[in-house]
């Protein structure tokens, strides 16, 4: 059942993450899985602003985000043979439950923050891909 685990993280919010990748350890362990790592870099949004910040600069913040994220994969998922790590850019929820189904996964794995006020009025991240994936979801506090 826990196979192939999606482990969703934030790198701007590490405490969250790194519990949410000892609890995917704990399930690959239980069932002899693997894990995948992805972090989603938001999109520039409109146009403008992409034209403004230019491929270079985006070429280097994507960059930066895939040595951070092989490095937080280094520190929380020690003894992985292979982690494969994935940095995306799109919509948060919608680009890891894409990535969930590229790799068909058959779980995910996302930490959870404290609800903020408008969380209650556009929803967390973590909630939407509980809602919209296929796979079982992990959400750890």
């Amino acid at each position: 059942m826990f196979a192939k685990i999606l482990l969703a993280v934030d790198l701007n919010e590490t405490e969250g993450s790194a519990k949410a990748a000892k609890a995917a350890l704990g399930l690959a362990a239980q069932s002899a899985g693997t894990i995948d790592v992805v972090n989603v870099v938001p999109d520039t949004g409109m146009a403008i602003v992409g034209a403004a910040i230019g491929p270079d600069l985006e070429g280097q913040v994507l960059d930066e985000a895939r040595d951070t994220l092989r490095s937080f994969a280094k520190t929380h998922l020690p003894g992985l043979a292979e982690t494969a790590c994935h940095i995306v850019q799109g919509t948060i929820y919608d680009r890891i439950i894409a990535t969930a189904n590229a790799l068909e996964a058959d779980t995910i794995v996302v930490g959870a923050h404290r609800p903020e006020f408008r969380d209650y009025l556009v929803g967390p991240n973590a909630a939407r891909v509980v809602r919209h994936a296929s796979q079982s979801v992990l959400v750890v506090r």
